[in-house]
């Protein structure tokens, strides 16, 4: 029946939708920090794929959680992880081309910035495939095999099944960009990242060091983004060069929600996860990415500063 069939894909929307939400949290923390146009993000993604994936799997150290909470354990532990690989590579590469070193420079470094994470993704991708090969992995739980059947109440011989897995990576995408939000707005540190995002000049003068809340924020924006990967390595597969079918989506989304903004970065890319998944009711499949930048051109020709964004906001 279409109602089952329109309440499935209503439901499939939300929870991919969520974990495309907290992709481009981690897109959009970076840009509206910084504002780096980042073309490695998607590369961040599969590194926290794979990472989940070797603690999971390959190495076994989650073992003793069972096969249903490991790998989800495993994909949360990948933004610790990808937040040192963050902030040493913002150190070592990316603050040569953004923040004070080009302040006041004739484009801001955005051509330098836009090679460098070029050549960023280009490595992680080439240097993947030697190390991990070119055969698709899957950090799969077993609750990928399990649904919970919801009856309807108008027809008690129809149901709508939710999968477990889907939920549980839901949830732990709104949990943690929640987390992300709060820390943003309400700690000493969330300040601090505002302040060099709205002003750098006025917060070196205040006592902030700007290049080092930009090595925390670009870590963040990094470990974000590989938390989503580990979700989704949870119940699809993937390999090296996954992170090309991301980031578009990403960079979709959080222009969508608006530049800079923490909020319009989530709600962008549910927005996205549900046009993606409601469009196969009346396109065939091939056409989701058709689907999807409709409905994005038309919030760019409606609203051009995005769903929830200002002319003048940054974070």
């Amino acid at each position: 029946m279409f109602a089952e069939t329109f309440l499935e894909a209503l439901a499939a929307g939300l929870f991919l939708g969520c974990i495309y939400g907290l992709m481009c949290v981690g897109l959009g923390l970076i840009f509206g920090v910084m504002r780096v146009i980042n073309f490695a993000q998607g590369d961040f993604l599969m590194l926290g794929m794979y990472f989940t994936l070797y603690v999971v799997s390959v190495w076994g150290l989650l073992a003793f959680l069972g096969p249903a909470a490991a790998p989800f354990v495993g994909a949360v532990l990948a933004g610790p992880a990808l937040f040192v690989g963050g902030y040493l590579l913002h150190r070592l590469l990316i603050a040569r081309v953004s923040g004070t070193s080009v302040t006041g420079s004739e484009d801001e470094g955005r051509s330098a910035q836009l090679i460098l994470t070029l050549g960023v993704a280009l490595a992680l991708e080439n240097g993947a495939l030697i190390l991990f090969g070119s055969t698709p992995q899957s950090a799969r739980t077993t609750l990928a095999l399990r649904a919970w059947e919801i009856p309807l109440l108008y027809d008690p011989t129809a149901a709508v099944f939710i999968n477990k897995a889907s939920v549980v990576a839901c949830v732990l995408s709104i949990v943690i960009a929640a987390a992300l939000y709060l820390l943003i707005n309400r700690s000493r540190l969330g300040k601090t990242l505002r302040a060099a995002a709205d002003n750098p000049t006025a917060a070196i003068y205040m006592g902030i060091d700007v290049d080092r809340a930009h090595r925390i924020a670009f870590g963040i924006g990094t470990g974000v983004t590989a938390v989503a990967g580990g979700l989704v390595a949870t119940y699809h597969p993937f390999q090296p060069y996954v992170g090309l079918d991301y980031v578009i989506i990403m960079y979709a989304g959080v222009v969508m929600g608006g530049m800079g903004s923490i909020l319009g970065a989530f709600w962008g890319g549910l927005t996205i996860g549900l046009v993606q998944q409601l469009s196969t009711l009346v396109l065939p499949t091939q056409l989701q990415n058709a689907a999807i930048f409709a409905v994005f051109l038309l919030v760019v020709l409606m609203r051009p500063q995005g769903l929830f964004g200002r002319a003048a906001e940054r974070i």
